[in-house]
């Protein structure tokens, strides 16, 4: 797995992330979502490396990075702040400015990177996501029962005793996820995160900062008429449910974005780089070496 990758525990300032980087060319970041960790990119990453230098991290709190306490806001789990993380392991690495793709939590991280710091993002894809802000303003009966798990991770204390009292079964350890679908040594990592009570509680946090400070700087975004303005491209899993949730998904970005290249769908389930990885791999290769690598 990764082969030709190198293996780093990176410090970024709070926190010190594991990552994995290789390849050559211009820097590409991969961000991973939830529960995975960076391993979820191992059928993707290798293709790309080889025209770009491809850099996969487990965002804080997931994986093997490390998990700093939270606070009343829950701050720390903010998509500004992994965000930020971001940036700082770019520049540790040696690279000032980057492509960036992210998919699920990781297309909020990335979302928030593309806003925030514009100076650094040359192009941006999102996959499988829409603003949590957005998702939030547009929740109707049919996303809070599909999505409940967005509500549920928000609750103190209560999500993280029924998620380790059995995290195969909460997971689908043994149905969806198992050593077949997800390759061995892939599922190995993901199988020793939700195993681990720190991480389980990293991950809550994620969510909790998602229906509070990261909708908070989502609507005072959109209030003040921020948008993105680095080249998008945006990914969604034809089998799985953002389209029937939320509709028009490039109407939706478009409001969000000042230049949006693309937008449709991949024949997959949700977890994409895992179940239709050469699709994924053509996909962000086409997109981005189709942008200025300067």
């Amino acid at each position: 797995m990764f082969e030709g990758f190198t293996l780093d525990h990176v410090d970024v300032g709070d926190v010190t992330l594991r990552v994995r980087h290789g390849g050559s060319g211009p820097p590409l970041l991969l961000v991973h979502g939830h529960p995975r960790t960076h391993t979820t990119w191992y059928r993707v990453a290798p293709r790309l490396a080889e025209r770009f230098t491809v850099v996969c991290p487990d965002t804080r709190g997931y994986g093997e990075s490390t998990k700093p306490p939270t606070d009343a806001d829950h701050m720390p789990y903010s998509k500004r702040v992994m965000a930020a993380d971001c940036v700082a392991l770019m520049r540790e690495l040696g690279h000032e400015r980057f492509f960036v793709a992210g998919h699920d939590r990781g297309a909020l991280v990335t979302t928030r990177l593309a806003l925030d710091h514009p100076d650094v993002v040359r192009g941006a894809a999102i996959l499988d996501s829409i603003p949590v802000g957005e998702s939030l303003a547009r929740c109707h009966a049919e996303f809070a029962r599909a999505w409940y798990h967005w509500f549920f991770f928000a609750q103190p204390e209560r999500p993280e005793r029924a998620i380790t009292a059995d995290p195969d079964a909460w997971y689908n350890v043994a149905t969806k996820n198992t050593p077949e679908r997800l390759g061995e040594e892939n599922f190995a990592d993901f199988h020793r995160a939700i195993h681990d009570p720190a991480t389980v509680t990293a991950m809550l946090e994620d969510y909790r900062a998602g229906l509070g400070v990261d909708r908070a700087h989502d609507d005072a975004d959109k209030a003040a008429g921020r948008k993105i303005t680095c080249p998008v491209l945006i990914l969604w899993s034809s089998l799985d449910d953002l389209e029937e949730m939320h509709g028009d998904i490039p109407a939706i970005w478009r409001e969000w974005t000042t230049d949006l290249r693309d937008a449709y769908a991949i024949e997959s389930g949700h977890h994409m780089a895992e179940e239709n990885p050469e699709a994924l791999a053509k996909a962000l290769d086409g997109f981005f070496s189709g942008l200025p690598a300067g």
